[in-house]
C-alpha cells in the first residue's frame, strides 16, 4: 500500500523567494501513527482485557454463589405456593439432588445445577403453609471448595437470604 501523501501550505512564501502572490505548498509521505491513534488503541485493548478477566471469575466460588442464590429463590416460591394453597411443602436433600413435597411434581426443580453440591447440617426446611415459620438454615458447600460455605438461612418472618460462612 502506497502512503498517504499530506500537503502542508503556508501562505508566506519561503526566505529568498522574491515576492509571490497565493500559497505555497509542498508534498510529504505520512508514515506511522499518531499518539492520539495509538492511545485510543491501547485503551480499547485495556478495556477489551479487563472484560475478559471479569467474565473469567474462580469457577467453584461462582457456582456456590449461583446455587445458594436460586435456592433462596425456589424456597420463596415454594413458600408462596404453600400459602397460596394451603397444602404443607417441606424441602428436602435426595441422592440425585433435592425435593419440594407438597408440590405437583415438576412444579420446581429438583437438581443442583453444578455438580459437587451439598447440604450439610439441616436436609430438611419447613416451608407453609403458615405465614410465619420457624428460624430455619441450611448450609450450603461445593465439593471442589469444602472450605466456603454459604447459609441460606430465615428467622421466620423475613424471606430467606444467603450469609457467606468461611471456615478454617
Amino acid at each position: 500500500m502506497a502512503p498517504t501523501l499530506v500537503t502542508a501550505c503556508t501562505s508566506l512564501p519561503p526566505a529568498g523567494a522574491g515576492l509571490r502572490f497565493g500559497r505555497s505548498c509542498t508534498t510529504r509521505p505520512y508514515r506511522g501513527f499518531t499518539l492520539l491513534e495509538l492511545l485510543v488503541v491501547l485503551t480499547i485493548m485495556a478495556m477489551a482485557t479487563a472484560g475478559v478477566s471479569l467474565v473469567l471469575r474462580d469457577n467453584a466460588d461462582t457456582a456456590l454463589e449461583r446455587e445458594a442464590q436460586r435456592l433462596v429463590a425456589l424456597f420463596e416460591s415454594a413458600r408462596a405456593q404453600s400459602r397460596a394453597s394451603g397444602v404443607a411443602v417441606r424441602w428436602h436433600t435426595t441422592p440425585e439432588g433435592f425435593r419440594f413435597e407438597g408440590l405437583a411434581p415438576g412444579a420446581l426443580p429438583g437438581q443442583w445445577l453444578t455438580q459437587g453440591m451439598q447440604v450439610r447440617g439441616n436436609i430438611s426446611v419447613q416451608l407453609g403453609p403458615e405465614p410465619i415459620i420457624g428460624a430455619q438454615a441450611v448450609e450450603l458447600v461445593n465439593n471442589q471448595q469444602p472450605q466456603r460455605t454459604l447459609r441460606i438461612a430465615t428467622n421466620g418472618l423475613r424471606p430467606f437470604a444467603v450469609q457467606a460462612r468461611d471456615q478454617p
